[in-house]
């Protein structure tokens, strides 16, 4: 038993692919990661442009719609070929564990993070381009796509909720998806109905360190308006926040995935919105390599990592409950945090926002690339 099937089979996490490209499908890759223990796919616009700019695997497919279409009606037809490989791949995970597994994302486009209704649009579209049933469309967490996550919810629709920072905003898509819920119910919706709609929370980690250490930093030299902290007292501090807040959110859906408004909506045949843990790579090479693996394992979650994480954790990662272990200690190493100057509200606020604007840059870059082989091809 390989380390990812064991993280399944003693703990109940899900360990995912967070990567997707045309070579993984037609080379095996996807299948013998799905063999050794993988359960699901995530993809994002960055990794569709890496995909698409790395070489030509996609350049077969895209000459004749170079021909037909607008190069971002292009882009859709190649991303929707992968993700439709990837959903046959996955299939029989998703019927071996009843429709609670075996999944597939895809993003809708990142220029409509702050447009409520061209969100629906989009969200619904794809899920009747992409008529699977183990297909997640994945919807920002923004203030603008709570209503579409919760519309969505609403109308039986699968959704993977992204770029989750803060335990507010948490709350507010645990909210979303039980109101939701609870509308499709209201609706008619039969329990066979209600068991089929799967939903994510995926809760980004890592940035969040990197955020909160560069804060420390400056705090350490700080100028004469505002002595410097000592350097001592800053240490035990760096690294703390983000597995410390991940670990508040998972005590945040034991609580509201329990009582008696979840047991009325399980008793409709409705799943539990799993906590998922995405940007699980270690961006500082000081810290461990599966810090954010090894540190965030538990029941009814999922765990979406890069190919040289899951490579990683095949190698020496190590299998144990630690999601909800030291919870008083993830609370004090927030308040700790706090009382040297650490604002999380802003800290979230301003990652929220560059996860957008990346994922916007990557796509723009995208359909400049597009373009100009489209160029090329004519």
């Amino acid at each position: 038993m390989t380390t990812l099937q064991s993280m399944f089979s003693a703990q109940r996490q899900s360990p995912w692919l967070d990567n997707i490209k045309r070579s993984y499908l037609t080379g095996g890759t996807l299948a013998a990661l799905v063999k050794a223990g993988i359960r699901g796919v995530t993809s994002n616009p960055t990794i569709f442009a890496k995909a698409i700019e790395e070489g030509d695997d996609y350049d077969e497919q895209f000459r004749p719609l170079a021909a037909a279409k607008p190069v971002e009606e292009a882009y859709w037809e190649l991303a929707i070929q992968d993700i439709t490989g990837a959903l046959d791949l996955l299939r029989p995970v998703y019927d071996e564990s009843a429709g609670t597994d075996g999944f597939v994302s895809i993003e809708v486009g990142p220029h409509l993070a702050y447009d409520t209704d061209a969100t629906i649009a989009e969200a619904r579209s794809l899920h009747q381009r992409i008529d699977q049933p183990n297909l997640l469309v994945k919807i920002p967490a923004t203030a603008e796509g709570l209503p579409a996550i919760q519309q969505m919810i609403s109308e039986g629709r699968s959704i993977n909720v992204t770029l989750i920072f803060s335990l507010e905003r948490y709350a507010d898509v645990i909210e979303a998806y039980l109101s939701g819920l609870e509308a499709f119910v209201a609706g008619g919706a039969s329990p066979e109905q209600v068991s089929r709609v799967a939903s994510v929370a995926s809760f980004f980690v890592s940035r969040v360190d990197t955020e909160v250490d560069r804060r420390l930093d400056a705090l350490a030299s700080a100028g004469p308006a505002r002595p410097a902290h000592s350097p001592a007292d800053l240490a035990p501090l760096y690294g703390t926040a983000a597995v410390a807040q991940a670990k508040l959110a998972y005590q945040l859906f034991g609580e509201r995935f329990s009582g008696s408004r979840w047991e009325n909506l399980a008793a409709r045949g409705a799943q539990v919105q799993r906590p998922l843990w995405a940007s699980t790579s270690t961006k500082n090479p000081a810290y461990p390599d599966l810090k954010y693996v090894d540190g965030l394992i538990g029941p009814d979650t999922v765990n979406t990592m890069p190919d040289s994480t899951v490579n990683a954790f095949l190698d020496h990662g190590t299998v144990g409950r630690t999601v909800d272990q030291d919870v008083p200690g993830a609370r004090a190493a927030l308040d700790r945090l706090a009382a040297v100057g650490i604002d999380m509200t802003d800290v979230t606020r301003l990652l929220e926002e560059e996860g957008v604007a990346s994922f916007s840059k990557s796509f723009d870059e995208l359909m400049q690339v597009l373009s100009d082989k489209a160029a090329q091809l004519r």
